[in-house]
């Protein structure tokens, strides 16, 4: 169960949801947002790649905050409203990203959460669990692989998809990024190959896209950096070595982290329940399993 530090860090007052502030933390600014009482465990939610807190379902989060959660997501550096580094030259490490978990617990005065990770945020999450062991009560991990290494030894893991691996070798034209329109278009066609077999949720993508660019101080930074960012000192232990309880939510049709990844993660790592999203892809669960998430992340974190 989540618990809070006795001394005042700056958590804002109960009862009220969807309240946005920004966060001094390791001599950055991260914006945040909470949904749900103070009082209630805390789920902080470390969204993937690029990504925005915006790609957390509004709904999602207001669901799990009327379950008794105390539900937490942020801009990660480079995204939305937080501290921005110039484009083509970030600063900072996937080090520093786990430190900015950990951060932000401290800045609200959380002394430890659940804490769910999509994708690389999920990387990020099994870092901080063990890094940081106390401040993590459970993890959930949605649409990841393995960001350790494995006790049992190399892991030998299916690949993503030609579509999503072209993605990377033969990257589309830049947009124009003076025009959030066309901004707005890039956006949707790179999430377009992560799609699952349910298909492509077009319309929610765009949506969720043009909050993005209208909200981002630096689209173009926050769409390149994090790829040329370097990884950081290695994280010391194994998957075996996490102790937290865990639930791995993974899409069946997952074409950048084959369902394989889901069930090595299952393997690895003790105390672990994994919930399959049949047809799913690798992307921000769609509404059609938000009955199926809400479920398990509620009973998974109603765990002492």
């Amino acid at each position: 169960m989540s618990t809070r530090m006795t001394a005042d860090r700056g958590a804002s007052a109960p009862g009220r949801q969807g309240r946005e502030r920004v966060a001094d933390v390791n001599d950055v600014h991260l914006c945040l947002q909470s949904f749900g009482d103070d009082a209630d465990a805390a789920l902080l939610l470390i969204a993937g790649a690029t990504w925005s807190m915006d790609w957390w379902d509004d709904e999602l989060c207001r669901r799990l905050a009327a379950g008794g959660r105390h539900v937490l997501r942020y801009d990660q550096r480079d995204t939305g409203r937080s501290s921005h580094d110039p484009a083509g030259a970030p600063t900072y490490t996937g080090a520093d990203l786990v430190r900015d978990a950990v951060g932000i617990l401290d800045h609200e005065g959380i002394d430890s959460a659940h804490v769910m990770g999509l994708s690389s945020g999920g990387g990020v999450a099994q870092h901080l669990a063990l890094t940081a062991p106390h401040r993590v009560a459970s993890l959930v991990l949605i649409s990841t692989s393995p960001a350790v290494p494995a006790a049992s030894g190399e892991l030998r893991l299916p690949p993503a998809s030609s579509a999503v691996r072209e993605t990377f070798d033969d990257p589309p034209p830049e947009p124009d990024w003076s025009d959030p329109d066309d901004v707005a278009r890039y956006v949707v066609d790179a999430e377009r190959p992560y799609a699952g077999s349910l298909g492509f949720d077009e319309a929610r993508v765009r949506e969720v896209a043009r909050r993005v660019v209208e909200r981002t101080l630096d689209v173009r930074a926050s769409l390149t950096n994090f790829w040329l960012a370097a990884d950081g000192e290695p994280v010391p232990g194994t998957l075996a070595d996490i102790a937290a309880p865990t639930l791995i939510l993974h899409g069946t049709a997952d074409p950048c982290f084959p369902y394989e990844h889901a069930e090595a993660l299952a393997r690895e790592i003790p105390h672990t329940t994994l919930v399959p999203l049949e047809g799913g892809g690798h992307e921000m669960p769609a509404a059609v399993f938000h009955d199926i998430v809400v479920e398990a992340v509620l009973a998974h974190t109603r765990r002492d």
